[in-house]
């Protein structure tokens, strides 16, 4: 959802702040989940947030400088395919780890998809859904004044 939710905010807000109701409606992520996603994404880093009628959620960085890898990391913690890979973020400890060769395969999957989520922007994600003909949908914030 993360992930989503960020290259959401790239690909239709062209650099402005986008409201939590727009991306959710948009992703069908509900408003109180994306907020819980928003404020670690924020504290990671990557998004930043405006209050007020213009404001909302917009990306602390470039796209081409926010990874797939680092957003995940940042929502989810490690994403390791099995627990016993490693004990150090929540996983338990197994008797068979120095013995187990289905660990150093585990180890090895896991290596290489965190080595190509971190190949991949959401800058290329973007081009990757115009490519695919995705609709580009620009909120619309207005302020009246008197």
């Amino acid at each position: 959802y993360g992930v989503r939710a960020v290259v959401d905010i790239a690909y239709n807000s062209d650099g402005l702040g986008s409201q939590v109701k727009d991306i959710s409606r948009r992703q069908g992520i509900s408003q109180r989940y994306l907020e819980q996603i928003f404020q670690k994404l924020k504290r990671g880093g990557i998004l930043g947030s405006k209050r007020g009628p213009a404001g909302g959620y917009s990306l602390a960085k470039k796209p081409e400088h926010i990874t797939v890898w680092e957003i995940v990391k940042t929502t989810e913690g490690q994403l390791d395919p099995v627990a016993c890979v490693n004990p150090k973020n929540g996983g338990r400890h197994c008797e068979r780890a120095e013995n187990c060769v289905t660990r150093v395969i585990w180890t090895e999957a896991g290596n290489r998809l965190k080595a190509y989520l971190d190949s991949v922007t959401v800058r290329d994600l973007c081009e990757m859904a115009q490519k695919m003909g995705v609709k580009k949908e620009r909120d619309e914030s207005f302020v009246y004044t008197i």
